[in-house]
């Protein structure tokens, strides 16, 4: 497939993508038994097996960690993807950014994933 431009961009959750990914297999279903291209059955594949939760869930958990202070879009997707247990989990999700979080920050946002 070759793509000529970008119409938008959005950051989305493996489980809303699972969604997504889940109405084009039933529209392409409707409209012919063709079988789904192999990179189509890969994403679905993979969307099933790690989406963790509903798309709602999943949604609510970004926007709830969102309003903390140290959180970036991209890195509230990966905690709501990922859905880390231990404190070691999200360390591992920060090591890439420029701060370190602290123990207080770290229970807040395990406080809040535990809740979601």
């Amino acid at each position: 497939m070759i793509v000529k431009n970008i119409l938008g961009e959005e950051l989305l959750t493996l489980a809303e993508v699972r969604d997504i990914l889940d109405d084009i297999r039933q529209r392409r279903a409707q409209i012919s038994d063709e079988e789904l291209g192999y990179e189509l059955r890969r994403a679905i594949r993979h969307a099933e097996f790690f989406a963790k939760g509903t798309s709602e869930e999943s949604r609510n958990l970004v926007n709830e960690l969102s309003k903390l202070e140290k959180m970036n879009p991209e890195v509230a997707i990966k905690i709501a993807d990922i859905r880390p247990r231990t404190k070691d989990e999200l360390r591992a999700i920060y090591a890439k950014e420029r701060f370190t979080l602290s123990e207080e920050e770290l229970d807040l946002i395990l406080d809040i994933v535990f809740r979601g």
